[in-house]
């Protein structure tokens, strides 16, 4: 469900729904399996489980914002900001998020936050040094869209789903290891159940871990795609979201490696991806559709928008 006038995209809600359902079936299959075959309390795993989700959840603003260096900025600090998502959200009737800027050259934004209340859009000095008004505001309604389809909640649902039924797994193998598996059996029989123990474990860490990891930038490319879409029918320029994508992808490739490694992590993030030369992870699997399949769809939203009604 979308908030304000942003329009909601049936594919994407299919999608999330699919993919949330996915990954809950998994960490609930894997969260089953250690309890069963491991000697682990049923009660400590769901301490964890709900440790790790309320921090995550409720904290993921804060945490976003201090790993990339950002700091909530007041209208008199950065009115060209604040006029642009001022704007953006009378057009699209949707509370005003809280604005941050990152003091990195790096030219990216991005929006984090559990619900549009409790939103904040952030945008890099770099991104604010390069880009026109136009594109600007292309790229801060991409971000919006983010916020209005509550983007940010579902994806942080979804990756700790998958990322703590891996640690609960590991946690189990560690503490078999120092405290051995198989209850009170004694000798052989001890050793046998241990060892047996370990691979179970090690195969449902690696089988979530891998998983989990497609499921998720499956659905990340596809609400880059949405966003993409809905922030610039709301704006009605798709051409200025296009140069802004296209601009932004090339000086990336001119930031030094070693800064966009430190960045990689923070990538499902970004507008567009922070992705070093050579091999990676993101290159591997990316969190964000390509450049040209980009703007291939935001042709057709531009050949959309020409029609005649």
């Amino acid at each position: 469900m979308a908030t304000g006038r942003f329009r909601s995209d049936r594919g994407l809600n299919t999608r999330m729904v699919l993919v949330m359902f996915l990954l809950g079936a998994l960490y609930v299959a894997a969260i089953s399996i250690v309890i069963a075959y491991a000697n682990v309390s049923p009660v400590l795993v769901l301490v964890i489980a709900g440790g790790f989700f309320a921090v995550q959840y409720w904290y993921s603003d804060k945490i976003a914002l201090y790993s990339m260096g950002g700091r909530i900025v007041t209208p008199e600090e950065a009115p060209e900001l604040h006029g642009v998502i001022d704007r953006l959200c009378a057009m699209s009737d949707m509370p005003k998020p809280r604005v941050a800027i990152a003091n990195s050259d790096m030219p990216n934004a991005f929006a984090t936050g559990r619900t549009p209340q409790r939103a904040v859009v952030c945008a890099t000095t770099g991104i604010l040094r390069r880009l026109t008004p136009e594109e600007l505001e292309g790229v801060l309604a991409h971000e919006l869209s983010h916020v209005a389809h509550r983007d940010v909640a579902v994806m942080t649902i979804a990756s700790f789903l998958g990322v703590l039924a891996g640690t609960v797994t590991r946690m189990v193998l560690y503490s078999g290891m120092y405290g051995g598996f198989g209850g009170r059996r004694g000798g052989d029989d001890r050793d046998n159940n241990g060892a047996a123990m370990v691979i179970i474990v090690l195969t449902v860490s690696m089988v979530v871990y891998a998983v989990s990891f497609v499921l998720i930038r499956t659905l990340s490319r596809y609400r880059e795609l949405a966003a993409d879409r809905a922030g610039a029918m709301l704006t009605g320029r798709p051409a200025a979201l296009a140069a802004a994508l296209t601009k932004v992808t090339g000086d990336i490739a001119r930031i030094p490696t070693k800064d966009l490694r430190a960045a990689e992590a923070f990538n499902a993030f970004f507008f567009t991806p922070a992705i070093a030369s050579g091999f990676s992870l993101s290159s591997l699997f990316s969190t964000h559709p390509s450049l040209q399949v980009r703007l291939t769809a935001l042709d057709k939203v531009a050949a959309e928008l020409a029609r005649p009604l």
